[in-house]
This record gives structure tokens, C-alpha cells and sequence, in this order.
């Protein structure tokens, strides 16, 4: 059993304290990602289900995509479907359980400051979301899918930065919501919105099909990540600086409103 020596000079080691931030925010996020990989709704919920969909609606004719594979329309909807069921649906979830339970109170008393846990969380969402897209694309090849903008250095930039924003996007409303709300209610609202976005967002059904609330429905921020993804990775497009433009907007708006309101008891 090691034990406190005094040194001579007044102190003693081994000397007690906090561990460094970055180490303590690293061994958090750890933690946090080692959690949603065990837990098996949200496997359900953040792997299987869009990978269902992409293989179900791609071997299937039963939505009209258009001209064209219909993998290569749906892919990067189901993309952007991934990371809003990480950083929004799961993340809601969780965090709403975690703060019934008192654990996020816990934590708050912590030497780990409360927005090194908010970060740690946001860390675990991305490594989980790297996994999903890696998967995600891995299986949208083998249905034959052929991305038109990957190729190119601004393609893929534009695509990381519809990622990241969606994310930041995502992970404020889930916050919003899991700090605000009961965790039953966090639970119905976020499943809830979950299969409303899902249907009406973009991901699998064209806007167009929509009619005149094709233009409302573009200001969601699924559908803002939807179409910005698609027009990278189906068209070949140029950087969709509308759709930056309106997922940032939702990050500024998320991110702040959950610092505000955000209840930790």
C-alpha cells in the first residue's frame, strides 16, 4: 500500500489533487462512449434502425427518389438521420435519465467542471457518430452507391462541416430538452420528434413531395443537413452555404438556449 512520505520540505507525496482538465474531460468522454456502446436501446435506436432503413429503402422501390439510385438519394439522408439520432435522440435520453437520477448533480460536484462534462458528452456523440458514418458508408457502397463529391478536398471539407454544425445543432436541442423537461417527458418528446423528422424531414421523402410546406420543412435542421449532404454527395455541388447558414443558426440557438435553461437537479 503506498503511503504519504514527507519529503523535507513541508509537503508529501504522493501529492492529492485533481488530475489535469484534459485528462479528466478524456477519461469522461471514455466513459460516456463506453456507456452508449453497452446500452442496447440506443444501439437500437443510433445503428440499427438507419441501417435498416438504408438497406430496406434501398433494395426496395416503394419511396419515388427520383432520377437516379435510389441509394445515392438516401444515403446522405440516412447520414444526416445518424447523427441527429446521436446527438439529438440518444443524447436527450441519456443526459434526461442521468439528471433524474441525480448523477449529473454528482458530477457537477466533481473537480470536473460542468462544461468539461458538456464537453466530455459532446466528445463521446462524435466518436460514436465516426463509427455510424463509417458503418453507414461502408454498407451504402455495398448497395452501390457513388458519391459525387467526396473526391474533391472542398467536397469533403463541406461535408465535415455539415456534420460538425449539425452536430453542435443536434446535441443543443437534445441538451434543451433533457434539462428542461422530466425524464419521462424527455422520453416521449425526443422519440417523438425522432419519427417526426424522420417522416417529414427530408431523410427518406423527397421535400417536394410535400407541396407548399416544402419550404418550412427546409428550415428544420434535419432537412437543412439532408439537402446539404445530398447536394454535395448526389450532385456534386459546391459548399451549400443555405444549409451551413440555417444549421448554424440552430447551433447558436440550441447551444445557447440549453446554457440558460439547462437544470442540473
Amino acid at each position: 500500500m503506498t503511503t504519504a512520505t514527507d519529503t523535507g520540505t513541508g509537503t508529501y507525496t504522493p501529492r492529492p489533487g485533481a488530475a489535469p482538465l484534459l485528462r479528466m474531460i478524456a477519461a469522461q468522454a471514455a466513459l460516456e462512449t463506453r456507456m452508449l456502446l453497452r446500452n442496447g436501446e440506443q444501439l437500437l435506436l443510433t445503428v440499427v434502425i438507419p441501417t435498416l432503413l438504408l438497406v430496406l429503402f434501398s433494395s426496395v422501390d416503394v419511396v419515388d427518389t427520383g432520377a437516379g439510385k435510389s441509394v445515392d438519394f438516401l444515403a446522405p439522408g440516412i447520414l444526416a438521420l445518424a447523427v441527429m439520432s446521436t446527438a439529438f435522440t440518444g443524447q436527450a435520453i441519456a443526459t434526461g435519465f442521468e439528471r433524474r437520477y441525480g448523477v449529473l448533480k454528482r458530477l457537477a460536484s466533481s473537480p470536473l467542471p460542468r462544461w468539461g462534462l458538456m464537453a466530455a458528452k459532446t466528445a463521446s456523440v462524435l466518436v460514436t457518430e465516426i463509427l455510424q458514418v463509417v458503418l453507414l458508408t461502408v454498407i451504402a457502397f455495398a448497395l452501390g452507391w457513388s458519391p459525387h463529391g467526396a473526391g474533391t478536398f472542398s467536397g469533403v471539407l463541406a461535408v465535415l462541416l455539415l456534420l460538425v454544425l449539425g452536430t453542435a445543432a443536434f446535441s443543443g436541442l437534445g441538451l434543451l430538452m433533457a434539462g428542461t423537461l422530466k425524464a419521462e417527458a424527455t422520453l416521449a418528446a425526443a422519440n417523438l420528434v425522432f419519427l417526426l423528422l424522420l417522416v417529414g424531414g427530408g431523410v427518406i421523402v423527397p421535400l417536394d413531395k410535400f407541396g407548399g410546406a416544402q419550404d418550412v420543412l427546409g428550415l428544420l435542421p434535419v432537412s437543412a443537413l439532408s439537402d446539404g449532404l445530398r447536394d454535395v454527395l448526389q450532385h456534386g455541388a459546391g459548399t451549400p452555404w443555405g444549409d451551413l447558414g440555417i444549421l448554424g443558426v440552430w447551433a447558436v440557438l440550441g447551444l445557447a438556449a440549453a446554457g440558460r435553461f439547462f437544470r442540473w437537479e
